[in-house]
């Protein structure tokens, strides 16, 4: 999965948790139809990298319904333990999805290397049924990744942006079946493990990314320098702030908490400094709908 920059995000609370269990349902529903089509075409058309394509499809319903786990109690209202909320749910939902692409690489990769060292690519040719539940998969899968990046660009949502990456990484995995398959066709079988072994790369490769992601944020990471200017000149623009002394961000979960210093007229009175600074936090918040919380201290010019 790749970092990406966002537009702020205007849905939140339980808009924001239904609207991620009903992408997450679509993904299931179609990763469950395309496991049971690759399954049926691997068996009957005897190719072992469509059957391993099955299996990541497979693993793509287990990640959904992470992501509905995730997101469920990241949006669990804040307790005595938690003072600040739940929102790194969502990121434990993503490494431990992370971790589970992961392994499911490892075993598709073991056993694609293996029939490579043996010499062997399957003693029958793949039938035309595999190409064409290969091709299928890719068209499927990368509607279900735009689709599901789209919701998660616009929420914020690491653990769906992550669900949206593993289905990337199941096309590109169906685009190394179809070719693994129709050289097999062609009478070079050992291209069938070979494909097998190309589908764990990406496999992995999408869990290294999904899981860097993940920590990053649960590192307190802050946001992206763009959405830190435009918070800075948001506070600037303000009537009498004379300035921004210093801006810290840092991202939990789908959310960013702010720190920012603001500098005012010396001569201003307690209580007119703390209503500038009460404009100040108002209009960030009102800005930047990630924002859940800021700290806003006030300087002497």
């Amino acid at each position: 999965m790749k970092p990406e920059n966002q537009a702020p995000a205007p849905v939140q609370g339980p808009v924001y948790e239904k609207t991620v269990t009903r992408v997450s349902a679509v993904g299931i529903a179609g990763n469950t139809v395309l496991t049971v089509l690759k399954l049926l075409a691997g068996v009957f058309a005897h190719s072992g990298a469509m059957i391993s394509d099955a299996v990541h499809s497979a693993s793509d319903v287990l990640s959904s319904f992470i992501v509905i786990v995730g997101v469920k109690l990241s949006g669990r209202e804040a307790d005595r333990e938690h003072p600040y909320g739940h929102e790194r749910f969502e990121c434990v939902a993503a490494i431990v999805l992370a971790v589970l692409l992961a392994v499911t690489g490892v075993l598709i990769g073991r056993s694609a290397l293996m029939a490579i060292l043996a010499g062997s690519g399957g003693t029958e040719i793949p039938g035309t049924l595999a190409l064409g539940a290969a091709a299928l998969s890719i068209v499927c899968k990368e509607a279900m990744f735009r689709y599901t990046r789209s919701y998660a660009r616009r929420l914020h949502s690491s653990a769906l942006m992550a669900s949206a990456w593993d289905h990337r990484s199941d096309a590109l995995s169906s685009v190394g079946a179809l070719i693994g398959i129709a050289g097999a066709r062609m009478g070079v079988a050992v291209l069938e493990p070979i494909a097998s072994l190309v589908i764990c790369v990406f496999i992995l490769k999408a869990a290294a990314d999904i899981f860097r992601d993940a920590v990053g944020k649960m590192v307190d990471r802050s946001c992206d320098e763009a959405t830190e200017e435009e918070i800075a000149a948001c506070a600037a623009a303000r009537p009498q702030v004379r300035g921004v002394d210093r801006l810290r961000t840092r991202e939990f979960g789908n959310r960013i908490y702010v720190d920012i210093e603001i500098r005012l007229d010396g001569a201003l009175s307690l209580a007119e400094s703390h209503a500038i600074a009460e404009d100040v936090h108002d209009a960030i918040e009102g800005t930047f709908p990630r924002v859940k919380h800021i700290m806003v201290h006030v300087n002497p010019a």
